[in-house]
């Protein structure tokens, strides 16, 4: 991938890797290539262009894992696949040190279509991109900035099964919470325009490479 490294920051255009990893192994489980739009030291923003090859969890038998009762969703064993991202694009939005993200979704014609507030350990910077750990919990936000909890049975269940102890869980509803007063008082990123951005036309589809799970040497926040 391109970009500038662990102690620099990327330049619009540069390609990297938005990873994930898993909440029980730790190894990585989600990998999706993506393009910076801006990279400053109050805000990360890149774009995961339709048709992207990323990789993603699926059940040893090849189904998606949210076809699995939640009972056993994160006890029955996965591997995972590399996939196409399916739909319209995604733009996602990180600040340094928060324990969110938030993507903005379209439908076709760059009709806006929500965000999304995922919560998520913060992110980890290395020299090929970013690294972090979803914490089950989301908030979907509507045009018309009405909002909803998402995916709490989820959040409910990875607690049962030792996902995460109480005072993780603790510390997630409490982002949960700044993320929800940001929310009602409009603040950034919400207010400031980006479900009007558009991608350069002459970005090219960053490539997923085939060390995708590598262990970076070295990590910076």
């Amino acid at each position: 991938m391109t970009g500038s490294g662990d102690s620099h920051h990327w330049a619009p255009g540069d390609h990297i890797l938005w990873r994930y990893r898993d909440n029980d192994s730790g190894d990585v489980h989600i990998c999706r290539p993506v393009t910076v739009v801006r990279d400053t030291p109050e805000l990360l923003a890149v774009w995961m262009a339709p048709g992207t090859e990323c990789v993603k969890p699926v059940l040893t038998d090849g189904r998606p894992v949210h076809q699995e009762p939640l009972a056993t969703r994160y006890t029955v064993p996965r591997t995972t696949v590399r996939a196409h991202w399916a739909g319209e694009g995604v733009l996602k939005l990180a600040r340094p040190g928060e324990p969110w993200s938030v993507w903005l979704f379209w439908e076709r014609g760059w009709q806006f279509r929500s965000w999304y507030v995922n919560l998520e350990e913060p992110r980890t910077r290395w020299s090929g991109g970013v690294d972090s750990e979803d914490h089950f919990l989301d908030i979907s936000v509507n045009p018309d900035r009405s909002w909803l909890w998402r995916d709490e049975d989820e959040f409910a269940q990875a607690q049962r099964d030792g996902l995460m102890d109480a005072a993780q869980a603790a510390r997630v509803l409490a982002a949960g919470e700044a993320a929800v007063e940001t929310l009602r008082a409009w603040g950034a990123p919400f207010r400031d325009g980006w479900e009007d951005w558009r991608p350069d036309p002459g970005w090219t589809v960053p490539e997923l490479p085939a060390d995708w799970d590598r262990t970076p040497a070295h990590t910076a926040p």
